[in-house]
């Protein structure tokens, strides 16, 4: 048996101000460095044999903690950094409506492709979920913490285990330091065994991007 915990990062500042972060490089704040921190121990007692990163630093600062516990070293890899949200990255979703609301709308309304050069879901799910596959690969019956991001975890994970849309729209979002488990075996391939497990440090925020 394979496992993969599939782990968001830490809260940002932009996560609290609702501001979409896409691929802008924004590092963890105290209360995202404290939610590692914690989330440390609990994914140790896992016993990872490899940890794998998003290259963005909130996601490499994530999985920093849980190598300083386990001795593990990090690899990144930038096709597990979070979809890309072309002309909305560094505005504040209410920006994003009163400039976009056209594409925004569609947005919510759950299309894959709303426009504004935002990455599609079909391309997010493919990216994301070979890096998730290709980290399982690192240790075959062995257990592997990719450190990423809410997005794209979640389209990641639909494209592993061949979920169509209407089944992923349904998922929630990872909270901040949260994660799934993923586990694969010869008889069932790959199957969802947890969702959004972790520790409550602080109120949850709004979901951001």
């Amino acid at each position: 048996m394979t496992r993969l915990i599939v782990w968001r990062h830490g809260n940002t500042d932009w996560n609290a101000a609702n501001r979409v972060q896409g691929q802008t490089d924004v590092p963890l704040n105290d209360l995202g460095r404290e939610q590692a921190r914690a989330a440390a121990p609990l994914l140790a007692a896992l016993r990872p044999d490899a940890i794998v990163a998003s290259d963005l630093s909130r996601a490499a600062e994530t999985a920093a903690a849980l190598a300083a516990v386990t001795g593990l070293t990090v690899r990144t890899d930038a096709r597990l950094r979070e979809r890309h949200f072309g002309r909305w990255q560094g505005l504040l979703l209410t920006e994003v409506a009163e400039r976009f609301p056209a594409e925004y709308a569609r947005w919510r309304a759950g299309d894959p492709d709303p426009g504004s050069e935002i990455e599609t879901l079909d391309d997010l799910g493919k990216r994301v979920g070979s890096a998730l596959i290709d980290a399982a690969e690192a240790a075959p019956g062995g257990t592997v913490v990719v450190a990423t991001h809410g997005g794209g975890a979640r389209q990641g994970m639909g494209h592993v285990l061949g979920w169509d849309a209407a089944v992923l729209r349904a998922v929630g979002s990872l909270q901040n330091c949260h994660w799934s488990e993923l586990r694969h075996d010869d008889v069932r391939g790959w199957h969802l065994r947890a969702h959004n497990v972790g520790l409550i440090v602080a109120p949850a925020v709004a979901d951001a991007l």
